[in-house]
């Protein structure tokens, strides 16, 4: 299994050919297959995919004030400017406690001040602030933490050139002392929350990953929905003073455009802490609670196959089916009704054997560990030697273990991976068969439809789609997606 290097102290971004600027990007799966994977980041944040989440608490930053009498590692790693952090410093309000790592910064050039690697509703800024926490509840450092599911929360502020910033100043005087790669400085403490927006409780919030190699899926992100500014002669100094070679090279390489494009957004959604917005994101529905989704989910584990086939499963799926159900008649309704109601009375006849097909479907304690995950699949690879295909694989495997976790924690909608994930984990009857089939049927017409929208769809680095692209066929009697139709042992 290939590791991969981390400092013992801080998280150290990898080096890989070509990795600063967007030109890079379409070899880093080669070499770090979660790079071609699922949840990626960053992503354009679109009205589409945002949902109103009542429970979002401000975000609190704990320590964040630092005395000039501390000193802090202002470096240049090759990709970007890192300044290491105090473990004192931490987030709290998350399920568990976050402390704080590094801080570091994507821009553009000094000809295009675009550089920001989320995107709120195609607007792109001019740069990007990542403060990176590591998970300090369950694992004792960043390095051990980088490659679990729940190992990293990162705040992202985006950066506008604007009225001149004097928290930034604070670092940026010290700039032309780490010109070249691999260079270091030590800079006076200062004002770290002075870096960040005046309001710390609107926030976008999603399940995404690392924004340069190896790309594990193992960052919940929170980007603040107020940027900051720097002014124009801050932004110039940080886009042309630094270089991404090191300083004996015979042709300096400048440090800029170190950003990475758009990921696709494999089902997911975005949560957000507030209702009313700018960008036309007004309107925003409402997520749907996490006890109800924990219902769904114990419905597939232990539920009537029938029911769900007939009634239930299709509401899973999120297809406009809200004007769907608004225009069936009452006797629709009463079976609706009664098939939620047998559907709680097994749920809680089955309780504890749920509980159990939970946890051994890894969504209770236990997360996920990519870099076990990537030595598993390659091992079995290498017995079919099919090592070639291991981009693909590791998203087979992934993808539905994250979107299922995603869904239970109201960060994404569930899609058909993930539903045939669950189902599989039941006994195999007849009726679970016939299910599968069908859930497989679905999956291949929905590769089917990608090779035939192949030019107008983004795909990612390994040439992967996502199951959330896929678009819908036209709904036919009621029923948003075909294969939904009632099943055939009911005959």
């Amino acid at each position: 299994c290939r590791r991969c290097s981390f400092s013992s102290a801080s998280f150290r971004i990898i080096k890989v050919d070509a990795v600063a600027g967007p030109e890079g990007e379409h070899s880093w799966a080669k070499h770090y297959p979660y790079c071609g994977g699922a949840f990626q980041s960053p992503i354009n944040i679109k009205p589409e995919l945002l949902r109103f989440d009542p429970t979002l608490r401000p975000v609190e930053v704990q320590n964040y004030n630092l005395s000039p009498n501390e000193q802090l590692t202002l470096g240049n790693n090759g990709h970007s400017v890192q300044i290491s952090l105090p473990s004192k410093m931490y987030i709290s309000g998350l399920p568990h406690r976050y402390t704080a790592a590094q801080l570091h910064f994507h821009w553009g050039s000094s000809g295009r001040p675009a550089g920001s690697e989320h995107m709120v509703n195609g607007r792109q800024y001019a740069a990007e602030m990542h403060v990176v926490h590591y998970n300090s509840d369950k694992y004792p450092n960043m390095s051990t933490a980088v490659d679990k599911s729940d190992g990293l929360a990162v705040l992202g502020v985006l950066i506008e050139v604007g009225e001149f910033n004097p928290a930034f100043e604070q670092f940026l005087k010290f700039i032309n002392g780490i010109k070249y790669r691999d260079q270091r400085v030590q800079v006076p403490g200062f004002n770290i929350r002075a870096l960040l927006p005046a309001r710390l409780d609107e926030y976008y919030r999603y399940d995404g990953s690392l924004t340069t190699p190896p790309c594990y899926p193992s960052v919940l992100w929170t980007v603040f929905r107020n940027h900051v500014t720097i002014s124009g002669k801050q932004f110039v100094s940080l886009a042309t003073a630094l270089y991404s070679s090191h300083a004996q090279d015979s042709a300096p390489v400048p440090l800029n455009g170190n950003y990475r494009k758009p990921q696709l957004a494999d089902s997911r959604v975005v949560l957000v802490s507030f209702k009313e917005g700018k960008y036309g994101l007004h309107g925003i529905l409402t997520v749907t609670s996490p006890l109800t989704r924990k219902r769904i989910v114990q419905q597939l584990l232990v539920g009537d196959l029938a029911d769900l086939a007939d009634e239930g499963l299709y509401q899973l799926l999120p297809s406009g089916t809200e004007k769907i159900h608004a225009g069936k008649n009452k006797y629709h309704k009463n079976q609706q009704t009664e098939t939620l109601a047998k559907s709680k009375q097994q749920t809680l006849l089955k309780k504890s054997q749920t509980n159990r097909s939970v946890g051994k479907l890894g969504l209770a304690e236990d997360a996920l560990c990519y870099v076990a995950m990537e030595h598993k699949v390659f091992q079995h690879l290498k017995v079919s030697h099919s090592e070639t295909q291991l981009v693909q694989a590791l998203r087979d495997a992934v993808f539905p273990e994250l979107n299922l976790k995603s869904y239970l924690d109201c960060r994404s909608d569930l899609a058909l991976p993930a539903i045939r994930h669950i189902l599989r984990g039941r006994p195999p009857t007849d009726e679970a068969l016939e299910l599968d089939r069908s859930l497989t049927r679905a999956l291949k017409n929905q590769r089917k439809t990608f090779t035939t929208i192949k030019q107008s769809v983004p795909v990612t680095n390994s040439g992967s789609l996502s199951p959330a692209t896929v678009p819908r066929k036209p709904h036919s009697q009621g029923y948003p997606h075909p294969w939904l139709l009632p099943m055939e042992w009911e005959d």
